[in-house]
């Protein structure tokens, strides 16, 4: 449709900077429901395309993006242990796969959201649509942390198994070396993101391929091994009842979920590039709920296979082995493979398999960040300047390296001061990661709130679905916080109180004071004059008003 001038007027003034508004005379009917019955009756200024590079992605590659962000080896290789160790033994398969539950009931809101506004913002601009300006800001906030004490984590990995895949274990050990390759790493994956979607779309297709392949032969030939009777005396034949908690007590199974949960959180990123997707709607949404569904198939797997090869005894390469428990396949892959060449050469793949883990995550990590930052500069919640696309490459240029600058000083400084605090800062994630599921799903509900009664599909999808699992996290978050105030918790204590709870509740509480020093700035924001609560565009008459960019 051509474009009208508001008022009827033929065409801008000489050197007047026009911006295009989408308004919607009559809304558009999908085919479950009216989309402004469900969020709430009133058209909503949107802002205008963001520059990014449209079309660019597949759906494949969306759930390339997802699965990636979650680092499938190092998740499981460094959790399963902990999950055994919390007192589950053999039903440590029950918990991760009861776990991957209420993350699909938050995969759907997810989708849901992002059916009705495909926005790079995800949590941000959603979580302003239900509940206003200051909540959507501050959920964004949360992201954000989460993203940059994940960067942390995934920095020391890369720089540590750098050195592991070059037979350097002694020099892996100091914390001065590995600082500065992780560092480099993180640079370089910085560079990466802000080459191009396409670039960064292939290289996740690389690495994701390789760590998956490892992780699926590392199971086959533990499973083969178990069936043939040449895995050991510890070794023991899968059984269905590992995957029901049957027989877990209550503290051991809050305890045991606490752990499991987390090791799906990144599979969301597919959904920060669905303005680059070609189908930005649908697409993303579909990547996110796959996302997870192949990504539990992938934990069972190597989860049953770690299970019946190495047991759960606490010598040697069993599970319960406390010396084992920081990273699993590192302690089995030459149980598994074995001693000889073909086996050396299958352990050092299974380190390559960590380090490109810890590699495809942080660069995942970069693009949702930038993106969320992008978005919040957008709709007018950050300095613009964080708004600035490269002309080329048609990426978020400065929010991608304000981001991964940020990253790094928070990496190098944590990384300095001390190991246990590093350890401490990497946990705390779980409480950024509680809030933003809790967020996105209740938003999910209140968004489309009027129209959940419309049908079954809404109702379950929209609605039931959704807050079953924003209440689910909602719960960890507040049993988290409980876990982790113990002084005992984690490797670092504040006054008698542990170190995750403390790190984890002043990043989240940091972001206030910073939300009232942007705020001035940010006026038309807050007011809910950018980004109104309500109604989510869905197409109509493109309308060009006298609104100066910026």
């Amino acid at each position: 449709m051509r474009p009208r001038t508001a008022g009827g007027a033929r065409g801008p003034p000489p050197g007047t900077v026009w911006r295009l508004v989408v308004t919607e005379p009559e809304l558009q009917e999908d085919q479950h429901m009216p989309e402004a019955a469900a969020l709430g009756g009133r058209p909503a200024p949107a802002v205008t395309e963001k520059g990014l590079r449209s079309g660019a992605l597949g759906m494949v590659s969306s759930m390339v993006i997802g699965m990636s962000s979650t680092a499938p080896a190092y998740s499981i290789a460094a959790t399963l242990g902990l999950i055994v160790l919390a007192g589950t033994g053999f039903k440590a398969a029950a918990f991760v796969l009861l776990s991957f539950v209420p993350v699909l009931f938050v995969a759907f809101a997810f989708r849901e959201l992002n059916s009705a506004e495909p926005d790079c913002g995800t949590n941000f601009t959603w979580a302003t649509r239900a509940f206003g300006a200051h909540a959507g800001w501050f959920t964004g906030w949360v992201v954000t942390v989460a993203q940059l004490l994940v960067m942390s984590s995934q920095s020391a990995l890369t720089g540590r198994y750098t050195l592991l895949l070059f037979g350097a274990s002694d020099v892996a050990e100091n914390r001065w070396v590995t600082t500065a390759i992780g560092a480099a790493w993180l640079l370089a994956l910085c560079w990466l993101c802000h080459r191009g979607i396409e670039v960064s779309a292939r290289a996740q297709w690389m690495l994701l391929g390789v760590e998956l392949a490892v992780l699926v032969l590392f199971s086959v030939v533990a499973l083969v091994r178990v069936f043939d009777g040449t895995a050991g005396p510890q070794a023991s034949v899968p059984r269905l009842d590992w995957l029901w908690p049957g027989g877990v007590g209550v503290g051991t199974a809050v305890s045991a979920v606490l752990l499991a949960v987390f090791i799906y959180w990144g599979w969301e990123s597919s959904l920060s590039v669905n303005e680059e997707s070609a189908d930005p709607r649908h697409a993303p949404g579909r990547a996110a709920v796959l996302s997870t569904v192949l990504l539990v198939l992938n934990y069972l797997l190597v989860t049953v296979a770690a299970l019946a090869f190495a047991g759960v005894g606490s010598d040697g390469v069993g599970l319960g082995n406390e010396a084992n428990s920081d990273d699993v396949l590192a302690g089995l892959g030459g149980a598994v493979f074995g001693d000889g060449t073909t086996g050396k050469v299958l352990g050092v793949l299974l380190i390559v398999s960590v380090l490109t883990s810890g590699a495809a995550t942080s660069q995942a990590t970069i693009m949702p960040a930038a993106r969320t930052t992008l978005s919040m500069a957008s709709h007018g919640a950050l300095p613009r300047v964080f708004g600035r696309v490269h002309p080329r490459f048609r990426t978020p240029s400065v929010a991608t390296w304000a981001f991964g600058l940020v990253s790094l000083a928070v990496y190098v400084l944590l990384a300095l001061v001390s190991d246990n605090v590093l350890s401490d800062s990497v946990d705390a994630v779980g409480l950024t990661i509680a809030i933003e599921y809790t967020m996105t799903a209740l938003a999910c509900v209140w968004v489309f709130r009027r129209t959940l009664f419309a049908s079954v599909r809404n109702f379950l999808l929209r609605g039931l679905l959704p807050f079953v699992g924003g209440v689910f996290f909602l719960a960890v978050l507040v049993l988290a916080l409980v876990e982790y105030a113990r002084p005992d918790a984690g490797e670092t204590t504040v006054f008698g109180v542990g170190g995750v709870a403390v790190i984890g509740v002043v990043s989240i509480v940091l972001g206030v004071p910073l939300m009232f020093a942007v705020h001035r700035a940010c006026r038309e924001f807050f007011a809910g004059r950018r980004l109104p609560r309500g109604l989510v565009p869905r197409g109509g008459d493109v309308i060009v008003t006298r609104d100066p960019v910026g």
